[in-house]
């Protein structure tokens, strides 16, 4: 029935290690609705959620599903009573194709009971075509990037039938299109009687497609309120404890010398070619663009993870090669890409672990100590942990201890860990890529006000960003990539939203507006 209770939480608690992730927290869905849960990193979202999901149990409080208590609660459990989760950071097969990916878990628990194929693939070909996914089913879910390994997500709980469905993130890496797609999906299970937990930092989402919002602040439930009767700097109020003035801090900073510039650059593995671009000591560069017109291609071809076969690359005015990772590590170049989890962070490792891992074997600024003279020759943990425990400081990196598993953390701090480690390596030229990705708006002003004091302090940062307001709020000047090539650049007192989507669409006037088509 629509309305009714699906799950009720009360007075739940929850420490790890002496911190408190949870304090007397309550939550509440309903049937046939979208209850928004928002709140900074380290608010208590992600332990709520395991909770529900059984991947842990609570110290203190009660967990009600359909009207009845539930004691000893488990994954399996909280999937047989129809509780599904979509995670922001997809954990499908990567061996096994999009369809076996779909089938998993549907088969039954008979060893010996033939496997239908030709079912398996209808089964995917319908639960992607609900979606308005197109993804072909035979595809090897390694080889789908990222945005479309969250629509098999998405399509894999829906095919579990689930009542309850838990959506941490889910448009992190969707483009504007695969997120309405997303929308249509959620409004036709809200019909259905499903409830929904939506957690998003974009707040503009929360607003569009939620019904009632529930705000965690340091482990506690703050209020929850029906989205009718919030507005969003309200929301930022709450989430946060305390106005915020600025998200975007940008301040005047003089440009100084030529940090990096690309001569008519190619790289014909990955698909971008003849890139003009320069980046100065001083200066945020944003690189914007849609899903799939190089940007990521570019970062990695600059960083020596697919390097350039046409044109030059000139670090400091003189020209150099980048075939490797590492030979942009010595020519003082670091690289924070996109997915967190899988190239950002090492999660089984510790935080000083991380932090301290591309150091290894490199000359390290004269105020830190030297780790190591070469890779694994005698470490000296002592100056690992001095190094690590000062940008634990220096970030507000909220953990128990240094040598903590970075898994333990939340997204926002993984992602001040993995900022943290390239830092560590005193660069020159700083690749950002999304590094807001994921972060709640207090963390976001904090890495923004990060990047601002290290071009004030003379390093150059060039940042990929898909939140236009980002773009348009931290860059000096923003160049637009289209079809693999940079097609268009703009200062920041020129630029507008609509005139970086006028040019990322490939149209010819630069002043054109969305709102004349």
């Amino acid at each position: 029935m629509r309305d009714s209770v699906l799950l009720r939480l009360t007075g739940l608690s929850k420490s790890y290690d002496g911190v408190q992730a949870l304090r007397d927290a309550s939550f509440e869905l309903r049937a046939g609705e979208v209850h928004a849960l928002v709140g900074e990193n380290g608010a208590g979202k992600s332990t709520l959620i395991r909770i529900i999901t059984g991947a842990i149990e609570a110290d203190a409080g009660q967990i009600e599903l359909y009207g009845k208590h539930i004691v000893d609660n488990s994954p399996a459990h909280a999937k047989a009573n129809g509780i599904a989760a979509i995670y922001q950071q997809p954990a499908l097969f990567p061996d096994l194709s999009v369809a076996e990916n779909l089938a998993f878990g549907l088969e039954g628990a008979n060893l010996w009971k033939r496997v239908s194929w030709s079912k398996m693939r209808c089964h995917a070909v319908d639960l992607l075509a609900k979606i308005g996914a197109e993804i072909n089913p035979d595809t090897t879910a390694s080889d789908l990037p990222m945005p479309q390994q969250q629509m098999v997500e998405i399509a894999k709980s829906i095919g579990a039938d689930a009542r309850v469905i838990v959506m941490d993130e889910p448009t992190a890496s969707l483009s504007d299109d695969e997120i309405q797609k997303l929308f249509a999906v959620v409004s036709r299970l809200r019909s259905a009687g499903v409830g929904i937990i939506y957690i998003s930092h974009r707040l503009d989402e929360v607003l569009e497609i939620a019904d009632r919002v529930t705000v965690l602040r340091d482990g506690r439930t703050i209020e929850t309120r029906s989205m009718q009767d919030v507005t969003k700097a309200e929301l930022i109020t709450l989430m946060v404890g305390r106005e915020l003035s600025s998200i975007f801090p940008k301040r005047a900073v003089e440009a100084g010398e030529t940090a990096l510039e690309l001569r008519k650059v190619g790289c014909s593995r990955s698909g971008i070619n003849n890139i003009d671009l320069v980046v100065r000591k001083g200066e945020i560069v944003g690189l914007a663009g849609l899903v799939g017109a190089g940007r990521t291609e570019l970062a990695r071809t600059i960083f020596g993870l697919t390097p350039a076969d046409q044109g030059e690359i000139l670090v400091a005015g003189r020209p150099v090669t980048i075939a490797s990772p590492e030979m942009a590590i010595r020519h003082g170049i670091a690289y924070l890409p996109e997915d967190r989890r899988k190239h950002g962070v090492i999660a089984e490792l510790s935080i000083t672990d991380n932090i301290t891992l591309a150091s290894l074997g490199t000359e390290l600024k004269s105020d830190q100590p030297k780790i190591v003279g070469q890779m694994f020759s005698g470490l000296d943990f002592g100056a690992e942990r001095q190094i690590a425990s000062s940008y634990i400081r220096r970030f507000g990196i909220k953990t128990p201890a240094a040598f903590s598993p970075v898994s333990t953390l939340s997204g926002g701090n993984q992602q001040k860990v993995a900022l943290s480690r390239w830092l560590a390596t005193d660069p020159k030229l700083l690749i950002l890529d999304e590094p807001t990705q994921g972060i709640d708006v207090g963390a976001k002003a904090e890495i923004h006000e990060l990047m601002m004091e290290l071009v004030e302090q003379g390093m150059a940062i060039l940042m990929i960003s898909s939140e236009l307001p980002e773009i348009l709020g931290m860059s000096n000047r923003i160049a637009v990539m289209r079809n693999g090539t940079i097609c268009g650049e703009l200062d920041r007192a020129d630029a507008t939203q609509e005139r970086l989507l006028s040019i990322a669409l490939g149209h010819q006037d630069p002043q054109f507006s969305l709102g004349q088509r």
